[in-house]
């Protein structure tokens, strides 16, 4: 998304032109959806969220400075979206629970830290999903979004220190459910 392509289209978009939505919504999607699909807890609520990020981006327009880059300021918005909405499921699970009777927990799933190549993604989007939601932001921040760690912490809102540790013990975790799958292969007799 070029920042200056998107700039004329905000300004319009603000005084509630629609045609402008759409081109703001389509110079967007891709980045947005991405980053949801990263981060989501589950994927089946991708698009659900995907439309709520769209809903709050048209509320909160007027709260976005023209000299900030929009893609961090759309990032913080993004992130902000799929917290609300997991804090939402967990509600809703646990009333669920409550009125089923049953806890049931969700079995993790997982993903890794060679986020730079397709092939090691779709290899890695299992093991990514086990890793707690604030170490998950930062790996797909730093690897799907490219972002600098003093970026991240910009737009998470934390001290670089709190992102340096989170990237820390987020690799540390990925390397190691790396690992385990490796040995899992090797005992069960794969050769790679």
């Amino acid at each position: 998304m070029n920042e200056m392509d998107i700039k004329p289209w905000l300004i319009r978009m603000s005084q509630g032109d629609e045609e402008a939505f759409r081109a703001v919504y389509d110079l967007t999607r891709d980045q947005a959806y991405g980053l949801i699909y990263y981060l989501a807890p589950n994927k089946q609520e991708v698009p659900d969220i995907m439309s709520e990020v769209y809903i709050e981006l048209i509320k909160s327009l007027d709260n976005y400075e023209q000299g900030q880059k929009f893609s961090s300021w759309f990032n913080g918005l993004i992130i902000r979206q799929v917290r609300n909405w997991k804090r939402k499921s967990w509600r809703r699970s646990r009333m669920l629970e409550r009125v089923k009777g049953v806890f049931s927990e969700p079995p993790p799933l997982a993903l890794e830290d060679r986020v730079s190549h397709l092939s090691d993604r779709l290899e890695l989007i299992p093991m990514l999903e086990a890793l707690p939601l604030k170490l998950k932001e930062v790996v797909v921040l730093r690897y799907y979004q490219d972002l600098t760690l003093e970026e991240i912490a910009d737009l998470v809102k934390v001290p670089i220190g709190t992102v340096k540790s989170r990237h820390h013990h987020a690799l540390k975790r990925l390397r190691h459910m790396y690992g385990q799958r490796d040995h899992r292969k090797e005992r069960d007799g794969y050769v790679y």
